[in-house]
Parts: structure tokens; C-alpha cells; sequence
């Protein structure tokens, strides 16, 4: 080879190196940009709303859905899904978008609807979330995209009160924007209501900063302080106990819900709610591996096939309104790769036989009994997955 050529070779080398770390340097924001609908919401036209009527507005139903069976466990599980839609076109994502439908049905609801089936009737509503970029910017656009996200989840959730409930015990769930919805939820729709107070056997928000501030309602409900309370909530967000700077972060962008019903940053005088699952207790103690039930991953299992649990993964404490966790021993419970799965609620459920385990504990205390009552049948016959039909969205 030449001399001019390998000069030649060199620098082009050269530059694509730069160019290349360039880029890596730049890719959350090249990604983000990528995401960005481009239009502002009050300009912006959402997708058809879901008409809770039909089956397919349903993720999650009972195959039964208006009366019980006596095959049932004992109560209802509301569950509001995750973020699944990433963004593009749309600020709120059509309920039938395909990729954010697999993503629910094949991960999200196996993962963390899943330690719920054994103790309720689960129903999980479809509903116009909010995109994955509206929870990357603190735009006001990002803000009325996570309002109008809760319109339809009020919908399904006096939909589901009206039609199927029939005074059922009620655990509600909601996981990361589910969790901030199940806030509101309980504080306008819940806590208002007496009735509806004293049916609340639990509430779970996970991976959601909500503030650690009682529901004043009719009723009170409170943070749990022990394991066989009922009438409470267990809410954390989630850290990794190795990396104290992204805790920071997360409370410094964390949006919650105001007086008024508007979203507003986390004020330095409000404490995030922080329910160590591991122990179900508002405490501030470490709770070791040796009390971690079991860890799973429980991605592309059919709906109500129980997964492999994996124990003492992870160790968990409160600290200043984040629960930081360990990183877990086995390799199955590795963190996403793509890049948009890094900002989502993770593939797999470090907590899931814990949760599952609590509300068992919560669900016998509501009803007076010391253990959760053993069913006459597999709850996995009484619980389908519905599939919308798909429409594409250019």
C-alpha cells in the first residue's frame, strides 16, 4: 500500500471515529428528536377514544366479566398498564398501535399483572397513554398529554364500577404512568367516596413518585405501615443502589399531580411515598436478599402460566423517598438493550412473587380471615387476553 494511501485510510478512519463518538454522545437526543410528534397539543388531533363497551378496549377481562363465578378468587384487580407506545405521531398512543400492543401482552401485563391473577379478577383497560417522549420532556405539551391520558382511564374505571364490579373488593394497580393515574384516581374517584373507600382493599403504585401525603377522604386511606393491613397504599420508584445520581434525577423530574389537577414538579418540601416491598412497610430499614420471595421474568409466558421464581435477587431500602435495589445475581433479569426499553418499566419483575404474597396477606386482613382462601379452581381459565384488531397509523 502506498503511502498516500495509507494516510488516506488513516484519516478517514480517523474522521469516522469522531463522527461515530459524536453521535454516541448525542443519541438520547438524536433519539428523542426522533419521537417528537412536532405539533403542539392544542393543535393536535388524538386517536379514537375507546369505547369500554366492547371487549377489544380490554387488554385484560374476565371471561365473565358482568357476574363472578364461584371459581373466582375473591376480588377485582383494576390494573392500568405502563408506557408501551414510544411516540412519532402522536402525543397519545392509538389503542391499536401493534407494536405497543405486543409489547403490553407479551411483557408488561405477564410481568406485573401477573402477580395479581391469583388474587382477583383482573381487568385492564386499553386507554390513549401518553407516548414515551411526553414523559422524556417537561414540556407543557407533555403535561396536557399525561391529562388527557387519565380521561380514558376514569372512563374504564366508572365503566368497570357500573358493569362489573357488584361491590367486589377492589385492589388497584398501576405501574409507572399507570401508577400516577391510580394516584388521581384514588384521590378524586376513591377517596371520595365512601362506599368506594371501603371496598379499596389495597392499592399498588409502582415504579411512580407519588407524594407521601395521606387521602383525606371520607375514609381515610394511608400509606401501608405493615404487611396484613388492608385499606392502604404501597407505592415506591425505583433505583438502582448503585447509582445515587440517577435517584437525584428522578426526583428532580418527577411530575405529580396538584391541587388544581394540573401536573407540577415534585416540591423540595414534599416526600415521594416509599412502601418497601420487600417488607410492605413505610420504613426506612433494609430489607436484605434473604426476604426477597422471588424474582421473575415473566416475558412471552402465555396469560396465567405462573413463572420460574428466582429468590434472595435483589435488596431493597428507602432512602430520601426512592427505594434503592441492588443489582440482581441472575442474568435473566438483565436490563433492556434497545434504547427506547431503557426509559420504560423494566422486561422482568424483581418483586413479583413479594407483590404477589402481599396482596394475598392484604386481600385475606379486608376479609377477616387470617389466610388467603385457597380457589376451587386455576384462575388462569377465568382470565383471557383480548387482541384488538390492528390498524395501522402513518
Amino acid at each position: 500500500m502506498s503511502r498516500r494511501r495509507r494516510w488516506f485510510v488513516f484519516w478517514t478512519a480517523l474522521i469516522g471515529l469522531v463522527l461515530l463518538i459524536a453521535v454516541a454522545a448525542d443519541w438520547d437526543d438524536i433519539m428523542r428528536t426522533g419521537l417528537d410528534p412536532k405539533e403542539p397539543f392544542q393543535t393536535y388531533t388524538p386517536p379514537p377514544a375507546p369505547n369500554y363497551a366492547k371487549v377489544s378496549a380490554w387488554a385484560l377481562l374476565p371471561s365473565a366479566p358482568d357476574h363472578s363465578q364461584s371459581s373466582d378468587p375473591p376480588a377485582d384487580i383494576f390494573f392500568i398498564h405502563p408506557t408501551t407506545f414510544d411516540g412519532g405521531h402522536h402525543w397519545n398512543g392509538p389503542i391499536d398501535d401493534a407494536g405497543a400492543q405486543r409489547l403490553l401482552e407479551r411483557v408488561m401485563l405477564p410481568n406485573y399483572a401477573g402477580p395479581f391473577a391469583r388474587v382477583g379478577r383482573v381487568f385492564a383497560p386499553r386507554y390513549r397513554q401518553a407516548s414515551l417522549y411526553a414523559h422524556m420532556t417537561l414540556r407543557e405539551d407533555a403535561r396536557a398529554a399525561r391529562i388527557f391520558a387519565y380521561g380514558d382511564v376514569l372512563a374504564a374505571f366508572r365503566f368497570y364500577l357500573a358493569h362489573f364490579n357488584q361491590g367486589r373488593p377492589i385492589v388497584l394497580v398501576g405501574v409507572e404512568q399507570g401508577g400516577l393515574l391510580a394516584d388521581r384516581l384514588l384521590r378524586e374517584e376513591v377517596d371520595g367516596s365512601a362506599d368506594l373507600a371501603a371496598r379499596l382493599a389495597a392499592a399498588y403504585l409502582i415504579d411512580a413518585i407519588i407524594p407521601a401525603r395521606p387521602y383525606e377522604g371520607p375514609l381515610p386511606i394511608t400509606a401501608c405501615i405493615r404487611r396484613d393491613q388492608a385499606h392502604c397504599v404501597v407505592g415506591w420508584m425505583s433505583a438502582p443502589l448503585s447509582d445515587p445520581g440517577h435517584a437525584k434525577e428522578l426526583l428532580s423530574r418527577a411530575m405529580v399531580w396538584q391541587a388544581d389537577d394540573e401536573l407540577a414538579n415534585l416540591s423540595a418540601d414534599q416526600e415521594a411515598l416509599c412502601v418497601n416491598p420487600l417488607l410492605g412497610a413505610l420504613t426506612n430499614r433494609e430489607a436484605p436478599a434473604k426476604l426477597n420471595l422471588g424474582a421473575a421474568n415473566a416475558s412471552e409466558l402465555e396469560w396465567g402460566v405462573r413463572p420460574a421464581f428466582l429468590p434472595r435477587q435483589v435488596s431493597a431500602q428507602c432512602v430520601g423517598g426512592i427505594l434503592r435495589v441492588s443489582h440482581p445475581r441472575s442474568a435473566s433479569l438483565r436490563p433492556a438493550s434497545r434504547w427506547p426499553d431503557k426509559y420504560k418499566a423494566p422486561g422482568n419483575n424483581v418483586f413479583y412473587a413479594d407483590l404477589e404474597a402481599d396482596a394475598m396477606k392484604r386481600v385475606a386482613t379486608y376479609l377477616g380471615r387470617a389466610e388467603f382462601p385457597q380457589m376451587a379452581a386455576p384462575i388462569e381459565r377465568n382470565i383471557i387476553v383480548h387482541s384488538s384488531p390492528i390498524h395501522r397509523v402513518n
